[in-house]
């Protein structure tokens, strides 16, 4: 029977592969099945430990309750298409349809999906930021696309202009946009999200902005791209109700835009998953009318432990780049002799009980050596969990290197 296919253009492009070519799993599944068994802490996913607002939990259970159970419509519940025009132009200036410019999606990776499926021809470009959500290399193999790539170097993580100038072309289809930036925490600037749309107007590009973390900014202000002069005609927008509302499972997602790219989008999305997520989608379209206090509110607790797991790493000796969004804060193990960060990351559930993500992982095969020796550490979750796992850590000097 023949092995190949889609399915291992995809395997190779979210480096599921081995040297032999047999599949294998995700390091994220890898992590954290030496957490379950280890009993490790687990700061190596990106998903919170505690629940979400009040307000959500309770209008979930009230849709329930209703009878909300069975297929939403296609493009999602006119309320919650509503609400998310309305978040956009409250928190971003970003005026919308929401009958032709929304569409609710299965998360953001259902999106993102459907983006590349619907949009990309084989043999065109994909440019994305590295390192970079391992998706959107399974998904640039998928449709059969070239994957370009960025890089965001240690310890500031801010592309170079150039090196961006030189990665669009005329075979560019699309330019993702990850910001707030997973796994890093970089903002970037308007005079780079400028330049992005000065470049995808040069090569009729696509700009794909990835901002499930733009409630989740500690320093600084997230700029949506699509609110600068000449983007919104050719810019395609990402959320996430997992990742503002700390609700990962139920899995939330949307989409904005132009009415013919939410067409092009639409026409792919409805054939992965049709519909998703009844009852969960009035629920959102409550949350994202909260008061603003409320999205500051998450965002202050985020910070109070990215400042905790930052100066817990330091002062265990490991140079660690202090972020200015999302979940996730990388350290350096080479500053306290370890190059091999995922050999560390492996060492660390069965010896000290830490479970941590190399961010070798989240690149690709050509440039892994540069992110060789960085780990990524997850802070949202409880500070009773921060505080065991940064106890455990302290035993990090009794690893043979």
């Amino acid at each position: 029977m023949r092995r190949d296919g889609p399915w291992l253009r995809a395997a190779q492009g979210a480096g599921l592969l081995s040297p032999s070519g047999e599949l294998q799993g995700t390091v994220f599944g890898e992590m954290s099945e030496l957490a379950r068994t280890t009993g490790s802490v687990n700061l190596g996913q990106g998903f919170p430990d505690y629940a979400g607002p009040r307000e959500l939990l309770d209008a979930a259970i009230e849709a329930i309750a209703r009878g909300e159970n069975q297929y939403p419509p296609p493009r999602g519940t006119a309320d919650l298409r509503a609400a998310i025009a309305e978040h956009q132009l409250r928190f971003r200036g970003v005026v919308l349809d929401p009958d032709r410019e929304v569409l609710v999606t299965v998360g953001a990776t259902e999106a993102l999906a459907a983006t590349v499926l619907g949009l990309v021809e084989p043999g065109e470009d994909i440019v994305v930021l590295e390192p970079h959500y391992d998706a959107y290399g399974a998904l640039a193999r998928l449709a059969d696309a070239r994957l370009v790539t960025v890089p965001l170097r240690w310890p500031a993580f801010r592309p170079d202009h150039d090196e961006l100038r030189r990665a669009v072309s005329d075979r560019t289809r699309l330019i993702i946009v990850n910001t707030p930036h997973n796994p890093t925490g970089t903002v970037l600037p308007r005079e780079t999200l400028q330049l992005i749309v000065e470049l995808a107007a040069r090569h009729d590009a696509i700009i794909v902005t990835d901002e499930v973390y733009e409630h989740l900014v500690f320093d600084g202000s997230h700029v949506a791209i699509a609110s600068l002069p000449g983007a919104a005609s050719r810019t395609l927008s990402i959320g996430s109700a997992g990742k503002t509302f700390s609700v990962t499972g139920w899995k939330v997602g949307w989409v904005t835009g132009p009415a013919a790219l939410i067409e092009a989008v639409l026409a792919v999305k409805q054939y992965l998953s049709y519909v998703g997520s009844g009852p969960f989608q009035p629920a959102v379209a409550v949350g994202l009318r909260l008061p603003e206090r409320r999205f500051d509110e998450e965002r202050d607790r985020l910070r109070a432990k990215r400042d905790l797991l930052v100066t817990a790493l330091r002062s265990r000796g490991l140079e660690t780049a202090t972020p200015a969004s999302g979940y996730f804060a990388i350290a350096d193990a080479a500053s306290i002799g370890y190059t091999d960060a995922t050999e560390l990351c492996r060492r660390l559930p069965r010896e000290i009980g830490v479970v941590g993500i190399p961010v070798a992982a989240l690149c690709t095969p050509e440039r892994q050596g540069d992110y060789r020796s960085l780990v990524r550490f997850a802070f949202c979750k409880s500070d009773e969990v921060l505080e065991e796992g940064m106890r455990r850590l302290d035993r990090l000097g009794e690893l043979s290197r």
